[in-house]
């Protein structure tokens, strides 16, 4: 692996052989050439809050916009808030998809409707671990719950109680295989996106089933503090072997008998390192050496050019740029009340490009839909286009 074997040699000889020892055993891929864009432009389309899932001719519309604005990947959100947008052996359908059209399968129709133009698709999967405190999975299956110390389980994410599930438990591994490996099969899409839900919080870890398994593996009890760093590394062992698994499981749908090999990608989307890190357990700069991730989307919403700029200077970020994988910035495009103007927008752009990096924006409706603010869709439209033009070096 290439990026590892940089890291690698830059190690003391004892902490490369301890690293070295679960890649081998894990038998990595071979990276495959991947037809990824020259430098991806793209955006995140979601459900909520937009009508865009419900009705098959504004998906078409949408995709032909976006098209022609000069967009090459979307990353449509297909697991939210404890329901999925397909028929699903392993989660609810989304009740509101349910109710206004349940053939519909958006996802497919956007792929469909993406690969006719050249686009690719790579679906998000936005909740991760995550779910509704009240989730028919949670009832179900209270032991796949990770607990703080105190037994207690809630957060409060989105205005609403949420619970995490254990990335370490059989169970919720399969189920959370399952709901990934369907999409792919089900749609031929061209990749599948993490981000900074697919975590283990640092607070959480003492559930019945966590601590029998850390003391089969160190013989000691957790320790009271959380932030620990051996117990931290430990919990961030468990989800970094999620990852693996993941990605061995495309392998196998990416290389069927007799077939080309292709690589589905696997996206991720965190926040900042260290905050990552110490808040989430995402170790997502040992991610991306290992070759478990294809394509690195930093989030930075820093709302005023001068913190977007500083934002894009943190350390890990600018390593990042010699790790030979694409590394994109999630910049804000408008939600709810927040709609940069396209002066501010096409400023966190060129700053972005300007240092190799691709382009995600957030979201869909704050492109020039819902959300376009006082410039209006029509200004708004004509203004990414001609900014993506200019990218692309073409008048």
């Amino acid at each position: 692996m290439r990026r590892f074997a940089r890291l690698k040699a830059l190690l003391p000889a004892a902490v490369s052989v301890l690293l070295t020892i679960p890649w081998a055993a894990a038998q990595p891929l071979q990276a495959q050439p991947l037809q990824t864009p020259q430098r991806r432009i793209g955006v995140w389309l979601t459900n909520s809050p937009s009508p865009l899932y419900y009705d098959p001719a504004r998906i078409d519309r949408a995709v032909s916009e976006l098209a022609n604005a000069g967009f090459n990947t979307l990353y449509p959100n297909v697991w939210s808030r404890g329901a999925t947008f397909h028929r699903s052996r392993h989660a609810p359908l989304e009740p509101a998809l349910e109710k206004a059209n349940p053939n519909l399968d958006p996802i497919c129709r956007f792929t469909r409707a993406a690969h006719r133009r050249g686009l690719q698709v790579i679906p998000w999967f936005e909740y991760g671990l995550m779910e509704p405190a009240d989730a028919a999975v949670v009832r179900q299956n209270p032991e796949w719950v990770l607990q703080r110390r105190d037994g207690s389980s809630e957060m409060a994410m989105h205005g609403k109680p949420m619970v995490w599930l254990n990335p370490a438990h059989p169970g919720v591994r399969e189920r959370f295989l399952g709901l990934i490996t369907e999409i792919v099969q089900r749609c031929s899409v061209d990749g599948i996106q993490l981000d900074d839900h697919f975590a283990w919080p640092v607070e959480l870890g003492y559930d019945p089933f966590s601590r029998a398994l850390f003391r089969k593996d160190t013989g000691r009890e957790p320790p009271d503090n959380h932030t620990d760093r051996a117990w931290m590394r430990w919990r961030r062992q468990q989800l970094t072997g999620l990852l693996r698994e993941l990605r061995g499981r495309l392998k196998t749908l990416d290389a069927p008998a007799g077939s080309v090999p292709k690589r589905t990608i696997i996206s991720l989307s965190p926040g900042p390192f260290r905050f990552a890190y110490n808040h989430w357990l995402q170790d997502w700069e040992l991610w991306a050496l290992g070759e478990l991730i294809d394509d690195l989307v930093v989030q930075n919403y820093a709302y005023s050019v001068k913190g977007f700029e500083k934002d894009l200077n943190q350390p890990a970020l600018v390593k990042a740029r010699s790790w030979g994988m694409p590394v994109e910035i999630g910049i804000l495009a408008g939600f709810g009340g927040r709609t940069p103007d396209m002066t501010t927008l096409a400023q966190k752009t060129q700053l972005a490009t300007s240092r190799g990096h691709g382009v995600i924006y957030f979201y869909w409706e704050g492109l020039w839909g819902l959300h376009a603010g006082a410039e209006g869709a029509t200004y708004r439209q004509a203004s990414f286009r001609k900014l993506h033009q200019s990218l692309n070096g073409r008048p």
